[in-house]
């Protein structure tokens, strides 16, 4: 099983690029957001846990949301060649965990994707988002404070991932096909996959 992280800044392309990852590699799509809604609108135990902290207000402690992670590995991505992890981990702590939890099940992460995009072009790329699809969310003050979160809390990752040697640094600007090919080319790599339009 082959376990892909994609990690960038908001606006850096994330999204488009894991949807391309998904389909050319054939891999299952872990969104921690998708898989929290899934737990809480079936009832399921964990859903009714998430849902508590929710309801409060509070943040969803890590443990939980590794529980969330394990039980589709466990049972949603079983038969799959591998997964993309997509919004997670966003901290040493969670990414720490997701080790754990990985290595528990024989496994671990097999490439970090970064998508490395300069600031002002980040901050332009949302601006134009929010111009084209009336996103609430991508005005000027919320995407400084999105960025500057992003520079607090998650940054650090790079760091932790590059130690861990599995960092694949890539160039986030110009075009959607160039972007992915160099990725595609890193997960080659890494991975000893090839994608669907190279077999």
């Amino acid at each position: 099983m082959i376990n892909i992280v994609l990690f960038g800044a908001p606006g850096s392309g994330k999204g488009t690029q894991s949807a391309r990852i998904i389909d050319q590699f054939g891999l299952y799509h872990i969104s921690t957001g998708e898989v929290l809604r899934e737990h809480i609108a079936r009832g399921t135990e964990l859903g009714l846990t998430a849902e508590k902290y929710i309801s409060k207000g509070h943040l969803i402690p890590d443990e939980l949301i590794i529980d969330l992670i394990a039980d589709v590995i466990d049972n949603d991505a079983r038969e799959a060649k591998g997964v993309v992890f997509d919004g997670f981990p966003r901290t040493i702590p969670q990414a720490e965990a997701l080790k754990k939890m990985l290595e528990e099940r024989g496994s671990k992460v097999h490439s970090v994707v970064g998508l490395e995009v300069p600031e002002e072009e980040l901050v332009e790329r949302m601006i134009n988002r929010g111009k084209e699809t009336g996103r609430a969310d991508d005005n000027i003050e919320t995407i400084k404070n999105r960025l500057e979160v992003y520079r607090n809390q998650t940054h650090p990752l790079r760091e932790f991932y590059i130690n861990e040697g599995n960092y694949l640094p890539v160039n986030g600007s110009g075009t959607v096909e160039e972007i992915f090919d160099n990725i595609a080319n890193g997960i080659e790599a890494a991975t000893g996959e090839t994608r669907r339009s190279r077999r």
